[in-house]
């Protein structure tokens, strides 16, 4: 199955996220509305049932009914201990106990006396007889008209409406307990949670509409150099022309970086495809003269017998020799292959190295010789010192000189010449493959040009550097630097 694209995953994504957000704000504000109102509409009812209960205690029992609180549309009724209904509003006139809870004790109910006291909740009389100051409240449902009003007219009967019904006790003026129930509507709580449900689930849609609209227009704007370098890099590697280069954005975001590291990889790469197409052209041109030397002289003999040159036959043979493993060590080291592991003394391999050239045409004379390991390959490593002796023995006027010493944490083995030295702007060219200098050129008496660049790569992949620099007698000295081993 084809993956979606960033751009369509973002505004997914993004739409998502908001709209899980939205929702639970919406729960919350919902939920919120729905108690603040609920709570005002309990509020309201307990207000209007203790002004009620306040205007009890001057009016005597056959005044109630006309007392202020009643004459109103919404439901309100007094009710005694006996369940027995004092005085009700207009629309439950004529009708039962609209609740039965909290009601007023009948008269001496109780035995102990009363006080007023605002934390005990009660109020006594003289006769000792307690009333409950506190209110409850209960949810009740009523018969309604179209106006919203309390009816119980079957004519008139729309519908029911759910009320906040409040209990508050009190007296009468003559000390009769009695309760209060008031009612509120809770339709204009309904209504206003309705709309604000209805708005919300209107509102969503769009709303995410532009989101994901939004989203996915500002990714497809911040994508667009992206597009642009995937499209050049397709073109690139259609052409394998790796002089191109990707656009690069004026900001300084993720993406010019992106841009800035792909030009820099491609720069990299046609670096190194140069360095190859010229090494195959240096290996080339290297191996085609002794191959031809060594096809001109099979010839002659071929022809003439007598003639043959088997010293030059067997030199050439020798230089192809050490050309071909110059080659496969040099491929090996491209290719990435790690050294072995193993420990090496670097006093030792120059010991055994220089137990094994009696014939140098310059004398080899060892300095300070610091003991010391390094971990890697001791061929590799071997290798790294015969090309160095063989630099110098090349260059060297008089004498060459190999030494070991230990720097800090790590292990410096030097070979100095007494030659010429090299110029302090060839220093770095040298490691280069198939660089021989002026003074080196005839291959005659000098190599191919791959001592040093071996001997270069092998200290890399050693963890190490290899550089040149002037001998305190004159001449070049070598130092190859590596991390010894810890113990």
């Amino acid at each position: 199955m084809r993956r979606a694209s960033v751009r369509l995953r973002a505004a997914l994504g993004a739409t998502l996220v908001v709209a899980l957000a939205l929702i639970a704000a919406g729960f919350f504000v919902v939920s919120a509305l729905r108690g603040g109102l609920a709570d005002t509409a309990r509020l309201n009812a307990e207000n209007s049932a203790r002004g009620t209960a306040a205007q009890l205690a001057g009016v005597p029992e056959g005044g109630i009914p006309d007392v202020d609180g009643l004459d109103g549309d919404d439901p309100v009724q007094v009710v005694d201990a006996d369940g027995k209904v004092l005085g009700a509003s207009d629309p439950l006139k004529g009708r039962g106990p609209v609740a039965d809870f909290a009601r007023a004790d009948k008269p001496g109910s109780h035995s102990d006396g009363g006080s007023s006291d605002a934390d005990g909740g009660v109020e006594g009389d003289s006769d000792g007889d307690e009333v409950d100051t506190d209110s409850e409240d209960e949810t009740r449902t009523f018969p309604v008209d179209d106006d919203g009003e309390v009816t119980y007219d079957k004519d008139d009967i729309t519908g029911s409406q759910e009320f906040s019904l409040a209990a508050v006790q009190g007296r009468t003026r003559a000390g009769t307990p009695v309760t209060v129930y008031a009612g509120v509507s809770l339709g204009a709580q309904q209504e206003a949670v309705s709309t604000v449900t209805r708005s919300m689930l209107f509102g969503l849609p769009v709303l995410l509409v532009v989101v994901g609209g939004v989203t996915w227009l500002v990714t497809r704007r911040a994508l667009r150099p992206v597009e642009g370098i995937r499209r050049e890099m397709s073109a690139i590697t259609a052409s394998t022309d790796l002089t191109r280069r990707v656009p690069e954005p004026d900001a300084r975001d993720e993406v010019a970086r992106l841009a800035r590291t792909t030009n820099e990889t491609l720069a990299a790469l046609e670096g190194s495809i140069e360095r190859q197409r010229r090494f195959v052209a240096d290996a080339s041109h290297e191996l085609r003269s002794p191959i031809a030397s060594l096809r001109t002289q099979l010839e002659v003999a071929a022809a003439h017998p007598e003639l043959l040159d088997v010293d030059g036959a067997v030199e050439d043979t020798v230089r192809l020799q050490a050309l071909a493993a110059d080659l496969l060590l040099l491929a090996r080291l491209d290719a990435g292959e790690r050294p072995a592991e193993g420990r090496v003394s670097l006093a030792a391999l120059v010991r055994e190295q220089v137990g094994q050239r009696p014939r140098d045409p310059h004398p080899l004379r060892v300095a300070a010789l610091d003991e010391g390991e390094v971990r890697g390959s001791a061929a590799q490593l071997g290798r790294v010192l015969g090309n160095l002796l063989d630099n110098g023995q090349r260059h060297a006027a008089a004498r060459v000189t190999v030494e070991v010493r230990r720097e800090g944490g790590d292990l410096a083995l030097a070979v100095s010449d007494d030659g010429e030295g090299v110029p302090e702007a060839e220093r770095e060219r040298i490691f280069e493959r198939f660089v021989r200098l002026d003074s080196a050129r005839s291959r005659d008496e000098g190599g191919a040009g791959l001592g040093l660049a071996i001997a270069a790569d092998v200290a890399e992949r050693h963890g190490g550097t290899l550089g040149v620099d002037s001998a305190p007698g004159g001449g070049a000295r070598f130092v190859l630097r590596l991390p010894a081993a810890d113990d």
